[in-house]
């Protein structure tokens, strides 16, 4: 016990970071694996004991425990390469190269029932492109986005006899964001014009009062740029934050003592909107005889609806013999339902400097239209001997992101990965889990014409004490 007390004030600050921190996930948003266990078998989960990650992936593994109780900690670092190449063939390599994420589990055994507390980031997305970078458009613009999302998870599981186990959790989700977006004029433009509106549109006073100052100025007159920007550059928060809630069911049913089948579904978030009251909203005029002239408008920024979907699974567990097990999940991710638009709402406020937009509103919304998402998740483990054991996997999706409608500020692309790992059992209570993924590089071009080249590779580390 003494160990234990020593253990838990680490563990409550990593489960406070782990709700802050920013990442950049895989499978469409998602992470590729939660866990190093189940990560390095390509991030099947659904049917085999994974330890306290069973909370964001099936729960009903944890009724599986064969202790008493079990604590986990976890550190996973993300190293995602990502490049956007202008239609003239000048990359820009973003800068956002690693991103750290604490994890942090604890589960209890009270007879035939398991419960427990666990923290784990979910998933996001993210990157940053320097000002002179071609992504800064000539006028040293920094492009960036963060989208963070963690959860506090509180599961129960029940043995409810030798073959079937159910559970259920009640998830409290976290989700951050910045944004750093520059749009040039002929994008800008695209949202403003009814009669374009290829990629997204704008309305609202906002706009109506921009039309309106157009027209009274000098034929020929353009706009350089619009830049929409909410961002505390924060390695740990987002500047638009909102809180919400989902829940999981889960249901593993042991066929044999060698064969096992679960089967999961995660509920789509209630998250709402997502707001700052910390947003800026920029747009130059190139005006003839006069030159550019700039103006920055200060306000609130809503992102309406953003939601978490909702994800079915199932997945199978064989063991051979006493050294092997052979796991694969399959999932589909409904990110149908959630992602076919990111519609963000600006209100400016009432100060002086707002000038005739002071207390206006635009609406401006990109067309997302993602699909729903399979993903298909292989793993084997070998167990060497008492204490060592090696796994290996793959993890293979489709992409969700049409390429018409994929942002360079959003990548979300890769569609393969190869995993693996091992466990190394350090004495009777206490183990030490490392798994490393790397998913390959996807190139897409976009409707702009804008290449997106997409390749991670990532780590985790877990130590886990039994009592």
């Amino acid at each position: 016990m003494k160990a234990l007390r020593s253990i838990l004030p680490a563990a409550a600050i990593l489960a406070a970071a782990s709700l802050t921190s920013p990442l950049v996930a895989t499978n469409g948003m998602n992470m590729e694996g939660y866990g190093p266990v189940a990560t390095a078998l390509g991030g099947a989960s659904f049917a085999y004991d994974n330890g306290t990650a069973a909370v964001i992936n099936n729960p009903a593994t944890l009724s599986l425990m064969p202790d008493q109780a079990r604590l986990d900690l976890a550190l996973g670092v993300l190293g995602p390469d990502i490049t956007a190449t202008s239609t003239t063939g000048i990359g820009a390599d973003s800068s956002s190269t690693a991103f750290f994420m604490p994890a942090f589990g604890y589960a209890r055994r009270s007879g035939d029932l398991v419960y427990g507390f666990g923290v784990f980031g979910q998933g996001g997305m993210g990157c940053e492109y320097d000002a002179n970078s071609w992504r800064g458009l000539g006028f040293g613009l920094v492009n960036r986005t963060e989208v963070s999302v963690g959860r506090a998870i509180l599961p129960l599981a029940w043995k409810i006899n030798d073959r079937l186990h159910l559970a259920a959790s009640a998830d409290f989700i976290w989700a951050g964001m910045d944004l750093k977006m520059a749009m040039s004029g002929a994008q800008f433009f695209d949202l403003v014009n009814p009669m374009s509106q290829q990629f997204g549109r704008a309305s609202g006073t906002i706009i109506q009062g921009f039309n309106g100052m157009m027209a009274t100025l000098p034929a020929g007159t353009g706009v350089d740029y619009a830049y929409f920007n909410f961002s505390n550059g924060s390695d740990f928060t987002g500047a638009a934050r909102g809180y919400g809630y989902a829940g999981k069911i889960g249901l593993l049913y042991e066929v044999s003592p060698r064969v096992s089948l679960g089967l999961t579904y995660h509920s789509r978030s209630a998250l709402g909107d997502l707001t700052t009251s910390n947003a800026a909203l920029s747009f130059q005029l190139n005006i003839p005889g006069m030159g550019p002239m700039a103006q920055t408008l200060t306000g609130d920024m809503r992102v309406n609806n953003f939601e978490w979907p909702a994800m079915l699974g199932a997945g199978l567990a064989y063991r051979p013999n006493d050294r092997w097990l052979l796991v694969a999940d399959v999932r589909e991710i409904f990110w149908k339902d959630v992602m076919q638009d990111f519609s963000m709402t600006f209100t400016a406020n009432g100060n002086a400097a707002n000038g005739p937009f002071a207390n206006q509103v635009m609406d401006a919304t990109l067309f997302q239209n993602w699909e729903n998402q399979f993903v298909l998740q292989l793993g084997a483990a070998y167990q060497v001997n008492g204490t060592f054991t090696l796994r290996v996997g793959g993890n293979f999706s489709s992409d969700p992101i049409p390429d018409k409608f994929l942002n360079c500020l959003f990548p979300a692309t890769i569609e393969r990965h190869l995993t693996a790992g091992f466990g190394w059992k350090l004495n009777e209570r206490s183990t030490v889990d490392v798994s490393v993924t790397r998913g390959f590089k996807v190139e897409k071009i976009n409707g702009y014409g804008i290449g997106v080249s997409h390749a991670q590779t990532n780590a985790q580390v877990m130590y886990s004490y039994r009592f």
